[in-house]
């Protein structure tokens, strides 16, 4: 199951995207997205439920997932790198004894955009869901539109 929501806007003569994804366990979601990259050059936010688990953004994790390098290989392609959250945690909570807690939700942004705040998990309000909420602060910017000839 693939479920994505792309969100596009307008700014100037640009058009802007915001992805969040949700990928299967067969990663449909990197499919789709290296088959659309062309499409979405603009992105300004790929986040979501990437269902990659890997030691690059999971420390208690000691595996390398092949899925990274084709995920690093698309947010490279759309000019984006990974968002480090300012409190670090698991993003997936499990109830399974036998399985581990997981860092699967991801964001990925542009490099030096100051209009961007690193993100903020929110585990303590992760009920009734088995993911952490995530939150990012978006600064907007007054555009001045006088024009004086």
């Amino acid at each position: 199951m693939l479920l994505t929501t792309v969100l596009a806007f307008h700014n100037d003569r640009d058009t802007n995207y915001i992805i969040n994804i949700y990928s299967d366990s067969n990663q449909m979601a990197l499919q789709v997205l290296q088959q659309n990259i062309t499409n979405m050059d603009n992105t300004i936010i790929l986040t979501g439920d990437f269902n990659i688990r890997d030691s690059n953004w999971n420390p208690n994790f000691r595996h390398h997932s092949s899925y990274t390098d084709d995920l690093i290989t698309i947010t490279d392609s759309l000019s984006l790198e990974m968002s480090l959250p300012l409190n670090p945690s698991p993003t997936r909570f499990v109830n399974n004894p036998y399985n581990t807690n997981s860092v699967i939700d991801l964001v990925f942004l542009p490099p030096g955009n100051t209009s961007f705040g690193r993100h903020m998990l929110h585990p303590e309000i992760c009920k009734p869901s088995d993911h952490v909420p995530l939150t990012i602060k978006i600064g907007i910017r007054e555009i001045n539109t006088d024009t004086n000839i």
